[in-house]
């Protein structure tokens, strides 16, 4: 069983004092996604995207991928995710297998975005955009009435459930709140896209025949809103975004043109609000 936290050991220096101690921090590992597709009795698969990933929550994960990137728009679309067995010792619980149901038709054209290698940043430009907004299939509802209280909460409300990072200091976290700041869902991960992958993911796995409910809904990240986060977000219907840090050019013209509500520089009792209205 991989763990989201491994043990090693470090110098401390303080002042002119050294001392050998024990310490842990972050897992990075590669996970490899695959998809089985095709009729019962002519399965065929595709390597689909290697992220580097905190391991947890793997099978979200998957899941959160595939449907914010379009490959997927329903639950029921996937049969199951499994850890693939017949892999090397060392690729052992970092490679997953995601069963298309029999009826799904893979279409190469919905990969025209392209799936960069480690899912670290999005591919920029309009074809980008473009594409977001021809694979979108769940509506982006009217952002929820947020008081400016319950906005400026959610940082802290969000890192007090964040405990790898409590103990690590090194991992981003994507949170799900509702309207009155009440948080729904959070998972932490070494990549912010990830993060935001594994709480999509998590609305998909308890369900099934129909998409994930995420009106009233607002998703906050610890980190920037690049494109790649605002991309996620919208795919997934949820009709507000807030960061910790700042977003990219790109990012607010995506959310401008989706009619997202995003907000940045979310800290004490400030923030920026540049696409959408309060």
């Amino acid at each position: 069983m991989r763990t989201p936290v491994a043990p090693v050991t470090i110098q401390r220096r303080d002042g002119g004092s050294v001392s050998s101690i024990d310490d842990i921090v972050v897992t990075e590992e590669p996970l490899e996604i695959r998809l089985g597709h095709g009729p019962e009795l002519d399965r065929k698969e595709v390597r689909l995207s290697v992220t580097m990933r905190t391991p947890g929550h793997d099978e979200e994960l998957a899941l959160g991928f595939l449907f914010t990137e379009g490959i997927i728009t329903d639950a029921a679309h996937v049969l199951r995710v499994a850890y693939c067995e017949n892999v090397k010792k060392e690729e052992r619980g970092n490679v997953v297998r995601a069963e298309l149901h029999p009826s799904i038709d893979l279409d190469p054209a919905k990969w025209q975005r392209n799936f960069y290698t480690t899912s670290s940043c999005g591919v920029c430009g309009k074809s980008s955009i473009d594409a977001v907004r021809t694979q979108c299939t769940v509506p982006l509802g009217k952002a929820p009435k947020l008081d400016h209280s319950i906005i400026t909460s959610l940082p802290d409300r969000m890192r007090e459930a964040q405990t790898v990072f409590r103990h690590t200091g090194g991992i981003h976290a994507a949170a799900l709140f509702n309207a009155n700041g009440e948080l729904l869902i959070l998972r932490e991960d070494v990549g912010r896209h990830n993060a935001v992958d594994k709480v999509i993911g998590a609305l998909l796995v308890p369900r099934t025949n129909q998409q994930p409910t995420t009106n009233n809904h607002i998703l906050l990240v610890s980190g920037r809103a690049g494109f790649e986060l605002v991309q996620k977000c919208v795919m997934a219907g949820i009709p507000a975004m807030a960061a910790v840090g700042a977003p990219s050019s790109l990012a607010v013209q995506m959310a401008k043109d989706s009619g997202l509500l995003l907000i940045g520089f979310l800290r004490g009792d400030r923030f920026n609000v540049y696409s959408g209205e309060l």
